[in-house]
């Protein structure tokens, strides 16, 4: 596996991480112990970088990833999300970000995991009514303590990240990115090259819309998602049957051709598999072989345009949530 410094002060982590959010149930029903043997066997293959958040069914997926990473601690790098509020039911209900609730959450994520540190850690999305540098704040002081290595960041602004990094450096900013979801390059990504921040990318296939990937349940949280539901999601299937097409000629699969894509937008991007089975993981890797040249990129950017994908990634709730939409459409 090759390797990737994660931004100018970050630690050097295979050019390939692995997300486990789709390991606790948001997608439907799943087997933990495929989970562990899946997260294991990305290990074994070199993968070093792991992300999770406390709030992945409320708190299941730390659990599961401190399972898998048991005896296996020193070969992995911990990137943990946390913030986000939830009902007993699941409903998203808000952001807290308080100082206090910062090192209240980390508790809690240092016991579910079982370890005695976390590699990166970052807010989920910014909360509102909390100012940035309070938050990146009292991460700080975690890491003075010992019990954080590294901030991060994920779904901010340009203006949020300099906010930030006037008070700490950062070492990446967690965001969606792929084929279809390419708003971090107008302003955001800019931004973060100017000051020496990576990239950790997730929904590199569009929550599957790529892979023609369908919500089979109203468990499924993409059945609550503009690009999944109802005529939206015909229409997006074009973009798949054009993708599969191209990966036909190359004799790969759409999945591997729409992940390194994304490999090949810089070497400060590091995609994170969402991956949930050992099956899907061995296809996913078999995208860092391609060998693909700077015009077969060109033809596959022109052939799945992103502004022809109908929907948003997030319903109207949600994405009027995220600061990193909301500073694009200030200037749109």
């Amino acid at each position: 596996m090759i390797s990737r410094k994660l931004g100018a002060t970050g630690p050097v982590v295979s050019r390939l991480g692995l997300g486990c959010m789709a390991m606790s149930g948001v997608y439907g029903s799943l087997d933990d112990a495929e989970s562990i043997y899946t997260i294991q066997e990305a290990i074994d293959q070199g993968i070093n970088l792991l992300d999770t958040g406390d709030f992945y069914g409320m708190g299941h997926n730390e659990m599961l990833v401190g399972r898998a990473i048991h005896g296996r601690r020193d070969r992995v790098l911990l990137s943990v999300k946390f913030g986000a509020m939830r009902t007993p039911k699941g409903a998203f209900i808000g952001v807290d970000a308080r100082p206090a609730a910062v090192k209240n959450f980390l508790s809690y994520s240092l016991r579910r995991l079982g370890v005695d540190y976390i590699d990166i850690y970052r807010p989920a999305r910014l909360d509102a009514t909390v100012p940035i540098e309070d938050t990146v704040g009292a991460i700080a002081e975690l890491v003075k303590e010992g019990y954080v290595r590294h901030i991060g960041l994920s779904e901010m602004s340009a203006e949020t990240v300099r906010r930030a990094v006037a008070v700490h450096p950062i070492v990446d900013l967690q965001f969606e990115y792929s084929l279809v979801s390419r708003g971090i390059e107008r302003q955001i990504l800019p931004a973060l090259r100017e000051l020496g921040i990576g990239v950790t990318a997730y929904g590199l296939l569009s929550r599957g819309l790529l892979s023609g990937s369908k919500p089979v349940s109203s468990g499924d949280l993409r059945s609550h998602f503009p690009r999944f539901v109802g005529d939206n999601l015909q229409k997006n299937a074009k973009l798949v049957e054009t993708l599969n097409r191209i990966a036909k000629e190359h004799s790969v699969t759409g999945t591997q051709l729409a992940i390194d894509w994304v490999l090949h937008q810089g070497a400060d991007i590091v995609p994170l598999l969402g991956s949930r089975t050992r099956e899907q993981l061995r296809e996913a890797m078999g995208a860092q072989h391609l060998n693909l040249s700077p015009d077969d990129l060109r033809r596959i950017t022109e052939a799945v345009p992103a502004a022809s994908v109908v929907g948003t990634r997030y319903d109207e709730r949600q994405m009027a949530m995220l600061d990193s939409e909301r500073a694009s459409k200030a200037t749109s």
